[in-house]
């Protein structure tokens, strides 16, 4: 599904991404671990088009699609998710409208026709329950006044509603407490399928715990410097990243 290869990031003429490779399979979730300015939210920037950031060498592709090459809303309706580590808020924007315009988008996009308000409403009141999200908040401002917590539940609302192949969840656990997390992760969960993937972002063991990842990668100064199944990110939460880092003589 996702395929990076050899790829350098910079940043105001700083270099971020020192050469990454991985490969996502369909049905698969990764785990991105790495202390505080290891390249971590870079990479997920890079893969959904954010203007900042420059790729002076390698390759990213997409279901054999060429990325690198594709605006941000190509990406996205190509079936690119990003659940953002600090959600924004968007006064005078109905989720209702939010969405249905997003939807439309991408089946304008896709070739097909709009859906129809009675079919979207529907389809709305079977996503909202996937992650818990009240009706109330459903019906505000996107994001206006939400919780953290709410915040997070509302991506995975969003996630429900555009139904992508890939998904990067950024620092999703960040700030949330034991209650929001699991509703967060078992929606997540409830839409995993054997053609969707995920790239999780994470500092910590517990949000993997509900997750459960294929496959875990450290990335430390712009590099992946050690890749292993779930056991790794286990060992993380034991005895944290400088063994890692000895290891690999940095």
């Amino acid at each position: 599904m996702l395929e990076i290869r050899d790829l350098h990031v910079s940043i105001a003429g700083k270099e971020i991404l020192k050469g990454v490779s991985l490969t996502v399979r369909d049905g698969e979730v990764h785990a991105l671990m790495g202390q505080n300015g290891a390249g971590k939210s870079t990479l997920s920037n890079v893969i959904v088009g954010h203007p900042s950031y420059e790729v002076t060498q390698g390759s990213i592709t997409f279901n054999g699609k060429d990325l690198l090459g594709m605006n941000p809303e190509e990406r996205a309706h190509e079936g690119i998710f990003l659940s953002f580590q600090q959600p924004v808020e968007i006064p005078g924007v109905s989720m209702v409208n939010f969405m249905r315009a997003a939807m439309n988008a991408k089946r304008k996009y896709q070739g097909l026709e709009p859906m129809a308000a009675a079919e979207f409403l529907k389809l709305m009141r079977e996503k909202r329950k996937i992650v818990e999200l009240d009706n109330k908040l459903a019906n505000r401002s996107v994001n206006e006044g939400f919780s953290g917590g709410e915040k997070k539940r509302n991506e995975i609302f969003q996630m429900a509603m555009l139904e992508p192949t890939l998904s990067i969840l950024d620092e999703t656990d960040s700030g949330l407490d034991v209650d929001a997390l699991r509703i967060v992760a078992e929606g997540f969960n409830k839409l995993r399928t054997p053609q969707t993937s995920a790239l999780v972002i994470t500092h910590y063991q517990r949000l993997l715990d509900y997750l459960k990842p294929d496959v875990v990668h450290v990335l430390i100064g712009g590099q992946i410097v050690k890749t292993a199944g779930p056991e790794l990110a286990l060992q993380i939460e034991e005895r944290g990243f400088d063994w890692i880092r000895e290891e690999a003589g940095l």
